[in-house]
């Protein structure tokens, strides 16, 4: 179990969920114990996921800001500003991360504070890591979005034909690089999430490009005049966070 005075662990089987691109699901944990961090962290590695990890409330805060990961996996107990804090405060700033907390707190007043604070989910110390992976697994099904069935992305009047290689934006055929349409199919694939430059560049670039976040801002920029030229724009830019495609409205397909 971990948290607890026993620790022998069964080892995580790799199945970790995929993102719509094909990469691993991206994990923070925020955990001030080392040794219990460095247990997770290794074990989490093995089983497929981009793990990464905060000791501090406030590098937590900092990290999701920066690295946009798809699951927060939060201990409560941490020193300055505490995992229910954490929570609260990305939920103000309209963050939606997901969050599992872990912690040793297990009462019912506990519990309910996980949840008003924006908890998904609350596994209480011990635990094994077998009960970790399916409970992140079971979260992650829930809310990594998933890249539409089908050989056909639309978002209003923007049609992609992935298989054809292929773009229309109402009855106009667009021409684009292999990078744009790249980036295209990502941001329609995920039609209304907003992204970060960060994740942008892991999700079409790769990891290799991870400090040129103006290669993002020139690529946005070519997409707007190819397909964004005219009055209902789908790309938006969110201010200090990154980019979004969705539909005149707000509202994604």
């Amino acid at each position: 179990m971990i948290g607890g005075e026993t620790l022998r662990m069964p080892l995580m089987t790799p199945s970790a969920a995929r993102r719509a691109d094909g990469g691993p699901a991206c994990l923070l944990l925020v955990e001030d114990e080392r040794m219990l961090a460095d247990m997770l962290l290794d074990a989490l590695a093995f089983a497929g996921y981009d793990v990464h990890h905060a000791d501090t409330g406030d590098r937590a805060l900092s990290l999701t800001a920066r690295l946009r990961p798809d699951l927060l996996l939060l201990d409560v107990n941490l020193p300055g500003l505490d995992g229910f804090g954490v929570a609260a405060r990305l939920r103000e700033s309209g963050d939606g991360v997901p969050v599992i907390f872990l912690t040793a707190r297990d009462t019912a007043a506990d519990l309910r504070d996980g949840f008003l604070a924006g908890g998904d989910d609350y596994l209480t110390k011990p635990f094994r890591l077998e009960e970790l992976r399916l409970r992140v697994e079971a979260v992650l099904r829930r809310t990594m979005p998933r890249e539409p069935s089908g050989d056909r992305l639309a978002v209003a009047d923007l049609v992609m034909d992935v298989v054809a290689h292929r773009v229309w934006r109402g009855t106009r055929e667009v021409t684009l690089s292999r990078t744009e349409f790249g980036l295209l199919r990502y941001l329609m694939a995920h039609a209304g999430r907003v992204h970060s430059r960060a994740e942008l560049l892991r999700g079409v670039w790769g990891q290799g490009f991870d400090s040129d976040t103006s290669l993002v801002e020139t690529y946005i920029s070519y997409l707007r005049r190819k397909v964004d030229d005219g009055p209902a724009r789908l790309i938006h830019t969110v201010r200090g966070v990154g980019y979004a495609l969705r539909a005149p409205g707000g509202e994604a397909p």
